[in-house]
């Protein structure tokens, strides 16, 4: 297992972290413990949940598999989507955020959170009540680290701004979806992220699973694949199936043949090394798939294949970005 520093925390995460969507909705108790277990046994210690992934079931399951070992553990979960039908029940607001932090230590069977996420900006709370919230619960033991999931650069910007104002704790992360599918966080999240010197921790490194090699061109999703199971996850398969996205597929495909790797382990590979990513999010329904995931670690493209890659993937920035990057070039 490859390990890097989470941010300017001095701790130390695993370059893959397992993400625990799946635990307790595609996949049972038993095997989401087989999965863990696993992990933990290669040496994997980072573990990303949230208060939502199936209502609470994957916090509940996530704390049992922990049990026994959870000193070797980075735990990770979120607040702010909605969790029952009483009119408060979402957000970010101090009322909420107390309610939901309770909520998580009890589900996940610890009394302290290593790094709890806000798990999406919330347009109706002040900021500065957010922030203090979570400056109350890591001084008071229940939080460790804080971070940011789903934000623009601004309000990244502005949340680090609030705390060096306030005198209050940091954030030490950010999640944000990125893939070679999807890089749009390349044009403020990124650079933000790099900026204030956080952990940038990607979730859907895959797209979802389209960069596995599972799919094909013309062809509609398997029934039984993650983009032709749901509509949530139909309405994924609409925006990734572009002629663009078959060229990325494709380069990946033909890397992946070369090194004698799979898809995914070169997507990852090359996610792995951009600028200021620590750790993308794997997901895994079976152990055979989590150590596959793994096979993305411990060797590196080379500059040409990356630069293939980065090259098959290029998106436009628009303005005021394009504008920036031209300018920059008589530096």
């Amino acid at each position: 297992m490859e390990y890097r520093y989470l941010g300017r925390t001095g701790v130390k995460v695993s370059a893959l972290c397992l993400g625990c969507l799946t635990v307790g909705r595609e996949i049972d108790e038993a095997t989401s413990q087989r999965v863990i277990g696993r992990y933990v046994e290669l040496g994997g210690n980072f573990l990303d949940t949230a208060n939502i992934y199936s209502q609470g079931r994957s916090e509940e399951i996530v704390g049992r598999a922990t049990q026994g070992r959870r000193d070797e553990i980075i735990l990770a979960t979120k607040v702010r989507h909605r969790m029952g039908e009483a009119v408060n029940e979402v957000g970010l607001s101090r009322k909420h955020i107390m309610h939901e932090v309770e909520g998580s230590l009890r589900r996940l069977r610890t009394d302290y959170i290593d790094l709890y996420y806000l798990h999406c900006w919330d347009d109706v709370t002040d900021p500065e009540q957010t922030l203090c919230t979570l400056d109350d619960l890591i001084h008071a033991g229940k939080v460790r680290y804080w971070g940011i999931s789903n934000f623009t650069g601004w309000q990244i910007a502005l949340a680090v701004a609030i705390c060096e104002r306030q005198g209050l704790v940091r954030p030490v992360a950010v999640q944000p979806q990125y893939s070679l599918i999807l890089r749009d966080i390349e044009r403020e999240v990124l650079p933000a992220a790099v900026a204030f010197g956080l952990a940038v921790v990607p979730w859907s490194p895959l797209a979802r699973g389209f960069l596995s090699g599972k799919y094909r061109r013309g062809e509609p999703p398997p029934p039984n694949a993650r983009l032709g199971r749901s509509p949530t996850w139909q309405d994924a398969w609409q925006r990734w199936d572009k002629e663009r996205n078959w060229q990325i597929v494709e380069a990946v495909g033909e890397i992946a043949r070369a090194r004698a790797r799979t898809h995914a382990q070169v997507a990852l590979n090359w996610l792995l090394w951009r600028a200021g990513v620590t750790a993308p999010i794997i997901g895994a329904t079976s152990v055979e798939q989590l150590q596959e995931s793994l096979g993305a670690l411990g060797w590196k493209l080379t500059p040409e294949e990356a630069a293939r890659l980065e090259d098959v993937s290029s998106f436009e920035l628009g303005y005021p970005y394009d504008f920036i990057h031209t300018a920059h070039q008589d530096r």
